[in-house]
């Protein structure tokens, strides 16, 4: 087991969570499943493990009590722009691309995610602090970012 591993806490909505993460990222899959034995829940999830890119996560079923923030995200890092277009169109269906801005979304769970190409630390630290400026101009007024644009910028 890894040593720091996220757990998530959803509203009766664990097993639709889990299994629509593991349909979105390659080299994932659900390790375990513990379900609810007895009472009014009963053959529903109460704890779930799954890996998504090789990273652990584990998932409760806990209730109304608490909901997620933007204070936590996930950050994915892409490598070319059809990446960044597979995991945002993906993860924002029936979620939040509006509200947000500089390649972060909210998902229809309300998890915050960052879809982040690998360029844009290279772009926003460019050696010619004018240049370096406009790409970070550039990329405030983006929601999903455009790689393209980003150099363009740049340039």
């Amino acid at each position: 087991m890894q040593k720091i591993t996220p757990y998530l806490w959803f509203n009766n909505q664990a097993e639709e969570a889990m299994n629509f993460y593991v349909s979105i990222f390659e080299d994932a899959r659900i390790e375990s499943i513990n379900r609810y034995q007895g009472g009014p829940k009963e053959g529903e999830v109460l704890t779930a493990v799954f890996q998504l890119a090789g990273q652990q996560f584990m998932a409760l079923d806990g209730g109304p009590e608490f909901n997620f923030t933007e204070a936590i995200s996930f950050f994915v890092s892409c490598e070319s722009q059809e990446e960044v277009d597979h995991y945002w169109e993906k993860l924002a269906e029936g979620g939040d691309e509006t509200a947000q801005q500089c390649g972060w979304l909210k998902d229809k769970f309300g998890v915050s995610w960052q879809i982040v190409p690998k360029v844009l630390p290279e772009l926003l630290n460019h050696p010619d602090p004018e240049k370096s400026q406009k790409v970070m101009q550039a990329m405030l007024q983006m929601k999903k970012i455009d790689i393209q644009a980003l150099r363009q910028a740049a340039a």
